[in-house]
């Protein structure tokens, strides 16, 4: 699973997963990871299929499916690629692209908000990409997982900043839930593979020590 800062390519599976720069808090307080996911909505709602999500204090975690290439295109405003396959608006491109306007934007709320300047993630954000069912799977609990590894909650079933709680839940959710709960056959099968994965060394091949 090559760790290079490569383009999303339309249609595939990756890992995403970034910190704080120098390791600083990304969230100060409890309303801005629900800013953050606000403004993760609004710039990336469009280009990514989401699967899971985990916001820690310092860093996060995404699984996510970058949305096919027409999709994409139509976004970009243009109806064909000719002369910018290199350029910003190629979609391979484009959703990196987005991935800045969003730690940007998100950057200038924070800075106001806790009178500080400069950068707040670290770039470039790191991409994994997902090439197997089995990591797919296991990267599914990893990313619900990470509170409780950090040692942030004893359970990572009450850390409140995860996917974990939509997916179980029956509210309208953006995630591509209803694909997770189909991967594993229904709700209950969810339920019981997370209740079966308790081995943390299931996953050691998954974790990730930022540089």
């Amino acid at each position: 699973m090559g760790k290079q800062h490569f383009p999303l390519e339309t249609g595939k599976y990756y890992h995403i997963y970034n910190r704080g720069i120098n390791g600083c808090n990304l969230f100060y307080e409890e309303k801005n990871y629900y800013y953050f996911l606000e403004k993760y909505a609004h710039y990336m709602g469009n280009v990514l299929d989401t699967f899971a999500y985990c916001l820690m204090p310092n860093h996060f975690h995404l699984l996510v499916r970058v949305k096919d290439f027409n999709s994409i295109l139509h976004l970009t405003g243009l109806e064909d690629l000719s002369g910018v396959k290199m350029g910003l608006h190629h979609p391979e491109k484009f959703v990196s692209k987005k991935f800045s306007d969003l730690f940007n934007s998100y950057t200038k709320s924070i800075n106001k908000a806790e009178q500080r300047t400069g950068a707040l993630f670290e770039t470039p954000f790191r991409r994994i990409a997902v090439e197997s069912d089995a990591y797919f799977t296991n990267l599914l609990w990893y990313i619900h997982y990470n509170p409780q590894k950090h040692g942030f909650v004893t359970n990572f079933r009450d850390y409140p900043y995860t996917s974990y709680h939509s997916h179980i839940s029956t509210q309208p959710s953006k995630l591509a839930r209803e694909e997770v709960l189909q991967w594993f056959g229904s709700r209950d099968k969810f339920l019981d593979f997370y209740s079966g994965m308790q081995n943390e060394s299931a996953i050691n091949k998954l974790i990730i020590e930022f540089d």
